[in-house]
C-alpha cells in the first residue's frame, strides 16, 4: 500500500509539472566570448624521465635495505634475549631437581 501512495503521489506530480503553465524564460545577453588561455608545458625528455625513475628507484633500495638491516639487529637481539631466558629456565630446572632429590 504505501509503494501505492508513493507511485501516484509521483504520477501526480508529474502531471501537475507537465500540465502547468509554463511562462517563457527570459532571452539572456550574449556574453562575451573570451579567448581560451592555453598552457604548454614541455614534456620532459625521456632521459630525464628515466634518470629521475632510476633515482626513485635507488632510493627505495637503500630504504628497503636499511629496514631489512633493521629487522635482522632486531632478530638478532630477540636470539639473544631468548638464548638467555632458555639457560635461565635450565638453571631453574637443576635447581628444581636438586632440591626435590633425597639428601644423602
Amino acid at each position: 500500500m504505501n509503494k501505492s501512495l508513493v507511485l501516484a503521489a509521483l504520477v501526480a506530480v508529474v502531471a501537475l509539472a507537465a500540465c502547468g503553465k509554463k511562462e517563457a524564460a527570459p532571452v539572456a545577453a550574449p556574453a562575451a566570448v573570451v579567448a581560451p588561455v592555453v598552457v604548454v608545458v614541455p614534456a620532459p625528455a625521456p632521459a630525464d624521465a628515466a634518470a629521475s625513475a632510476a633515482t626513485m628507484a635507488a632510493s627505495a633500495a637503500t630504504g628497503a635495505a636499511s629496514a631489512a638491516v633493521g629487522a635482522m639487529s632486531a632478530a638478532k637481539d630477540a636470539a639473544v634475549v631468548a638464548k638467555d631466558a632458555a639457560g635461565a629456565a635450565g638453571d631453574a630446572a637443576k635447581k628444581a631437581v636438586d632440591a626435590a632429590a633425597p639428601k644423602k
